[in-house]
């Protein structure tokens, strides 16, 4: 969970006035390389890094590097090339084989780049820019809608070159039934630093001890849950009660939120009953629809099941060219 920006920032916030912080990014990539522009991590004065630059290979150097950020208060400008044998990160085994241009900016009471402005903005599950002028120790956020479109790019100005870089809150998902079989989908989220919601009026199901890592856990498929749903701007919903009824329900309630994928756990003819249990048709929804759930991995088991739901909308939610 490190690796996520939200929780590299509530790290940085809880000991941000404890030592020295140094702000890590890419800005450009030339060839094969693990992260493209846009990537971020933070590093202490006490050596501890949150969030990766590369797969692993790099870090122990741009750490080592991190500290002359923090000594002299300047920017420090990196540049790994994984062709060049005389390169460092050639002698590091780097296997992309790309070239990687890094850039270390210190994080300072008086200058933390634009951090504090982001990490209210993500807790809100608000989206923006981040703007960082290469080479300096200039960075800014501002709040606002992102096209899905839009990508980390280099905007050329008067004052130089500044690395822009869209920013999205982790996705958070809705999971109506408390299941035995929904306990690995809320881990692996949990994993992956996504946050959930979980949902089933059943009072056998969805126990909090049962589901330690879920975010919020209600009882009620009603519009207070449409409201919870569009003031924690949930991204996308499983539904996976096994029982037509609820499913209907929440399929019901669900159609007037900003949700933007749902998916529907069994075969896609289950879906059309709860539909019909519902009496709306698949045309009136304004989410998109994924039935049967998921990526066809060929697992049987319910954490496959759960890997193969979230990895399908994972690429609903990131993949634009991806039908599902």
């Amino acid at each position: 969970m490190r690796n996520q920006l939200s929780a590299m920032l509530a790290a940085w916030q809880q000991a941000r006035d404890n030592t020295e912080w140094v702000l890590g990014t890419v800005y450009r990539t030339e060839g094969s390389a693990y992260r493209k522009a846009g990537a971020m991590m933070l590093i202490n004065g006490h050596g501890q890094q949150f969030g990766l630059l590369s797969g692993g290979c790099l870090e122990a150097d741009i750490t080592r590097n991190a500290r002359k950020a923090m000594l002299t208060g300047k920017a420090v400008m990196l540049v790994y090339d994984g062709n060049d044998e005389d390169d460092l990160s050639f002698k590091l085994g780097i296997g992309c084989g790309g070239t990687v241009h890094i850039m270390l900016q210190p994080v300072t009471e008086d200058n933390d780049l634009g951090l504090s402005d982001l990490a209210m903005s993500l807790a809100q599950r608000q989206n923006g820019l981040f703007f960082q002028k290469i080479g300096d120790i200039t960075g800014y956020f501002k709040p606002g809608y992102v096209s899905d479109r839009c990508s980390p790019h280099i905007e050329n100005r008067i004052d130089g070159d500044w690395l822009v870089t869209p920013i999205w809150p982790e996705p958070h998902i809705l999971i109506v039934g408390g299941g035995v079989d929904a306990r690995p989908v809320v881990n692996i989220a949990y994993e992956m630093g996504w946050q959930t919601t979980l949902v089933d009026p059943r009072p056998a199901n969805a126990r909090r001890e049962h589901f330690p890592h879920a975010c919020t856990i209600l009882k009620t498929i009603d519009q207070n849950l449409a409201m919870h749903v569009r003031n924690n701007r949930i991204d996308a919903a499983i539904l996976m009660a096994h029982n037509i009824s609820i499913d209907a329900q929440a399929i019901t309630t669900l159609r007037n939120t900003s949700l933007s994928h749902l998916s529907a756990l069994g075969p896609r003819h289950r879906f059309g009953d709860v539909l019909e249990h519902a009496g709306i048709s698949e045309s009136d929804l304004p989410f998109k629809v994924s039935s049967p759930a998921g990526l066809d991995i060929g697992g049987q088991l319910p954490e496959s099941i759960a890997l193969s739901m979230l990895s399908g909308i994972h690429a609903a939610l990131f993949r634009n060219d991806l039908a599902l």
